[in-house]
């Protein structure tokens, strides 16, 4: 990647950096940035500022949409916000983090698994948040559709790794996707399937039993008939 070009980072605490330099963003052109990253077809203003700024009136929601549109649409001779009409698109020129893990994900699940020298940064960037510290109700929905989409990710990279014999991306894998959803049974048996593997009996009992004890008490619920299959013949008698 060039390090002339403009870069969104939101899969962490707001980062907007051009020529590798970072730029001050005010807060107000930020959530506009942000929002505007994950809308795919780009959005309306009115829609925009009714969405970024949901308890002001109309008129003044537009107001502070037209400040913040001031505030970034232009970053020295770059042009960041592109606008047609009345809809509002991020410029094809700026890079966004999530974007480029996304596809990673979209082709994973396709059945592609990443090179070795990348799995590792994959695995840590599919365990990032979506704007951590940020409140907004807009982002409910994309915090949402960020964690499925990650969750199912790393479930199948550490599937595809488990399959070949590569445990210990594919553990560090079930771990990630456990970290985004303690309550899925997925990673939990994809961690016991690893450990069974290499001769680990005493860790895939132990991970059985974490679970088992975590779904009791959370939920009142025993792990399913798969997952206690994978461990009968293991436990002592």
């Amino acid at each position: 990647m060039s390090t002339n070009r403009a870069r969104l980072e939101i899969l962490k605490p707001f980062e907007f950096t051009y020529a590798s330099n970072r730029i001050c963003v005010p807060l107000g052109a930020q959530r506009l940035l942000a929002f505007l990253a994950l809308q795919g077809d780009g959005a309306h203003r009115a829609a925009a500022a009714e969405q970024l700024w949901p308890d002001c009136t109309p008129f003044r929601a537009a107001a502070n949409l037209r400040s913040a549109l001031c505030q970034a649409r232009r970053v020295e001779s770059l042009t960041v916000i592109d606008c047609f009409g009345p809809r509002l698109l991020l410029s094809r020129s700026i890079n966004v983090d999530l974007h480029g893990v996304w596809e990673s994900g979209r082709q994973v699940m396709a059945g592609m698994t990443p090179l070795p020298e990348c799995w590792d940064a994959l695995i840590a960037d599919l365990g990032r948040e979506l704007l951590p510290g940020w409140a907004e109700d807009w982002l409910v929905l994309e915090r949402s559709r960020w964690d499925q989409m990650r969750v199912y990710t790393l479930e199948s990279l550490g599937q595809q790794f488990q399959a070949a014999g590569q445990y210990l991306p594919a553990l560090q894998a079930s771990l990630a996707a456990m970290a985004v959803d303690p309550l899925r049974e997925t990673a939990h048996r994809i961690a016991i399937e690893v450990h069974i593997a290499e001769g680990n009996v005493a860790s895939a009992i132990k991970r059985y039993q974490d679970y088992r004890s975590f779904l009791e008490r959370e939920l009142r619920v025993a792990p399913s008939i798969q997952m206690t299959q994978l461990v009968q013949d293991l436990m002592p008698t």
